[in-house]
């Protein structure tokens, strides 16, 4: 599965990188890929291109603040969650997800 998400968090500053880092390790320790956008207080960083969003099975938001740009996602699956529960458990957001995914 190809996975994108955007991390955000109300500081901008640790929550939205663990985050991002947890997921991505989480999605390649289950054999997916994974790209993470942040969007912190040094603004966005690793953009998604349109390629990034164009190969993606599903997007994930996991944040506690407005998530910028959001029209580039139109037409795709959104999982959208509070930070938290990205941090916590993201081995099983993802397993979740791939169980969704499967069912459709």
């Amino acid at each position: 599965m190809n996975i994108v998400a955007i991390t955000a968090c109300t500081a901008g500053i640790a929550h939205t990188y663990i985050v991002a880092e947890k997921l991505q390790t989480a999605a390649e320790e289950l054999g997916h890929n994974c790209k993470v956008e942040t969007q912190g207080s040094a603004g966005i960083e690793n953009e998604l291109t349109a390629e990034d969003i164009e190969k993606a099975d599903v997007v994930i938001y996991a944040h506690d603040i407005a998530i910028r740009g959001t029209n580039r996602f139109a037409n795709k699956k959104v999982v959208d969650v509070p930070i938290g529960v990205a941090m916590k458990q993201p081995k099983s957001l993802i397993t979740t997800i791939e169980k969704k995914l499967a069912a459709k």
